[in-house]
């Protein structure tokens, strides 16, 4: 670690990059129509007993529900780990290629929207001197589909790193999934700030012994499909350092927190 480094991490979805309550539930059934196009393209395995296509929506919903309980825990299974699992419930054998091709398509073809401000504050904390990370757990889509859209939305140039879970063991609010990051930015958590939009968020950024968490309510409107999953569980609570609903309070508050 580097003495006297700061670091910002953020989240991404409803943080950085958004899609509207419609728009999202389009995209949820965009990834399931992905999944059982691809296993309905997977060729049979011999012997086994083939799903049909009446099945394989419950199927994948039901593997879905199993990663996003995973990822509670900290545990990545990843969409490439979930499709495998599908295909084998399905009597498939997974072309797993053509799925993530498909994934990756779908969210090229998505207007995913950046969060107002989004890019001209992390610019502020980056001038300010603080490094700057995304952290983001990668469930339905693996981080390599995401990368090219962060690309084109132009926010290469203020984040340093991507840290998806999809590429890790951990999933947030397990804690290594922050301090890897942190690790790889030389920075310690007593130096550094999380931001995002839900419990994991600020849940890990507790458990890995950050300076301050801040919870971003600016774009809290959901699908349903989403909101069902990825609400965490009953028993979450959550205890931000600050609460703020537009990203241009935050470099204030981080110069507060951890000065120049």
């Amino acid at each position: 670690m580097t003495p006297g480094r700061t670091a910002v991490t953020i989240d991404l979805w409803h943080t950085l990059l958004y899609l509207g309550p419609a728009e999202e539930e389009a995209y949820m059934r965009g990834q399931a129509e992905v999944a059982v196009g691809a296993l309905e393209r997977s060729p049979p395995v011999p012997g086994a007993r083939v799903a049909p296509r009446s099945e394989l929506f419950t199927i994948y919903d039901r593997v879905l529900g199993s990663a996003v309980a995973a990822a509670e825990l900290g545990r990545t299974v990843t969409p490439a780990d979930q499709f495998r699992t599908m295909a084998r419930e399905a009597g498939r054998s997974p072309d797993l290629p053509r799925y993530l091709a498909a994934l990756s398509e779908l969210v090229r073809g998505t207007p995913l929207v950046p969060a107002p401000g989004g890019i001209e504050t992390l610019q502020r904390l980056r001038d300010a001197g603080h490094r700057v990370a995304v952290i983001s757990n990668t469930v339905g889509e693996p981080g390599s589909s995401l990368r090219p859209a962060l690309t084109r939305q132009n926010f290469d140039p203020v984040v340093e790193m991507y840290t998806f879970s999809d590429e890790h063991p951990w999933s947030k609010p397990a804690p290594e999934i922050f301090l890897e990051t942190l690790r790889r930015l030389g920075v310690a958590p007593g130096r550094s700030v999380h931001v995002g939009d839900g419990w994991s968020d600020i849940e890990g950024a507790a458990r890995a012994g950050y300076r301050a968490s801040v919870l971003y309510a600016g774009l809290a409107e959901y699908g349903a499909k989403y909101l069902s999953l990825f609400r965490g569980p009953a028993r979450a609570e959550l205890r931000p350092t600050y609460t703020i609903r537009r990203l241009d309070e935050l470099p204030e508050l981080v110069e507060r927190t951890l000065g120049s």
